[in-house]
């Protein structure tokens, strides 16, 4: 059964992060800044878990995993945000 992840990183070196990016940018979908959203298995998930402490410091950085709950029978995903308004990091560049 595969699960959804909020994969949340505070990473205080720009090399580490930087490889903490390039982890998680193959496990999930890019959010924001620091947060991607990650439809995992167990498997998976430890996975991506031994990957990121590979490539942090235990003692300076910190990677959060919150639990959304089964990745099916959820409905359509809903993201509402305050301020700017939230926008799929990937979406395309119109130019008028």
């Amino acid at each position: 059964m595969r699960n959804t992840y909020l994969v949340c990183y505070d990473i205080t070196d720009d090399k580490r992060r930087e490889q903490v990016f390039k982890i998680c940018k193959n496990h999930g979908e890019h959010l924001q800044f620091s947060v991607f959203e990650c439809d995992l298995n167990s498997t998976e998930l430890t996975g991506l878990q031994r990957e990121l402490a590979a490539a942090i410091s235990l003692s300076d950085d910190q990677v959060l995993f919150v639990s959304l709950g089964p990745a099916e029978g959820r409905g359509d995903r809903v993201i509402a945000a305050l301020g700017k308004p939230y926008t799929k990091l990937d979406a395309p560049c119109y130019v008028v």
